[in-house]
């Protein structure tokens, strides 16, 4: 398993874990990205990660994908 920041820009990849306090994980839940979940990262600008994710373009902080393990 790696974290999201190490996958590559316009690869689909699954969703095996999110980390994080209950909050953050409720949080990235909200936002779509749930275990089981394809997730595509459509680029990484200045600290941010945009992503594709339930066919939404959703853009998180570095630190937040690192807690998400693909």
């Amino acid at each position: 398993m790696l974290p999201l920041t190490f996958a590559d820009v316009g690869e689909s990849n699954i969703i095996k874990r999110i980390g994080g306090k209950p909050e953050v994980k409720k949080h990235l839940e909200n936002l779509g990205f749930v275990v089981g979940g394809e997730v595509k990262v459509i680029s990484m600008v200045g600290g941010n990660v945009i992503v594709n994710v339930k066919e939404t373009r959703v853009a998180i902080s570095e630190e937040m994908a690192k807690k998400i393990m693909i």
